[in-house]
């Protein structure tokens, strides 16, 4: 199966100032967020990327926008890579919500917690955003294949919670752990599906050399086994 590149958008204002900023129009990237995403853009020019997808929301878009330019592409919009859906969260301090009682559950259970309704915007549980982005995931996933063929790398431009959320499946985690996972502004964290089970191969890099990801010819394998030691390098 091909390699997915997942690469979560550059800062912005709210991750700076602490503001959960869910499905908030104009969360643009700040100047740090671009400089971040330019480096990555960087590394990864010369990478033969077939496909970039993004998340709907501006940040994100602004960073796909960036990245498509060294990878030759022309980025698509998938709404189900979209931010979860915070509901009346959305736009709060994370110090004040820090203080509601169902902070706890995100924390601690994530897979029972589901955020409040709002009349401005629509809420979700967190297992529901994973079960989205998941099928999302191993949809295009299986596109690219049936396109570019099994070594075929693509990339996709989401959110924190959402790449943690895909993290968290693929090293076939109960859900309850994907708090332990750390996704960073413009980092790229690398998941290779096989008929069997993913294969976590990077998470949350945000500076190393990235020339292992040229697709090569490779000793075949078991369908679904990982090479001797499990590396990637």
């Amino acid at each position: 199966m091909p390699t997915a590149l997942l690469i979560r958008h550059g800062r912005t204002a709210a991750n700076a100032g602490g503001t959960l900023a869910g499905w908030t129009e104009g969360v643009a990237l700040d100047e740090e967020g671009r400089t971040q995403v330019r480096a990555l853009a960087d590394r990864l020019d010369g990478l033969p990327v077939r496909r970039l997808v993004t998340s709907p929301l501006q940040r994100c878009r602004e960073s796909a926008e960036v990245l498509a330019k060294p990878l030759n592409l022309e980025p698509g919009v998938v709404e189900e890579l979209g931010e979860c859906r915070y509901g009346a969260w959305t736009g709060r301090a994370i110090k004040d919500l820090a203080d509601e009682p169902l902070w706890r559950t995100v924390q601690d259970h994530p897979s029972a917690a589901r955020f409040p309704e709002s009349d401005d915007f629509a809420a979700e549980s967190l297992s529901g955003m994973q079960a989205r982005a998941l099928a999302a995931v191993r949809r295009l996933d299986a596109e690219v294949e049936a396109e570019h063929g099994p070594d075929a790398l693509w990339a996709l431009v989401s959110h924190g919670d959402v790449i943690k959320a895909v993290v968290n499946d693929a090293v076939g985690a109960h859900f309850d752990h994907f708090q332990r996972i750390v996704v960073g502004p413009a980092s790229l964290t690398v998941i290779r599906y096989t008929a069997r089970r993913p294969f976590l191969a990077l998470l949350n890099d945000g500076g190393s050399d990235l020339a292992w990801l040229q697709p090569k010819d490779a000793p075949e394998v078991g369908a679904g086994d990982a090479p001797v030691g499990g590396g990637s390098s």
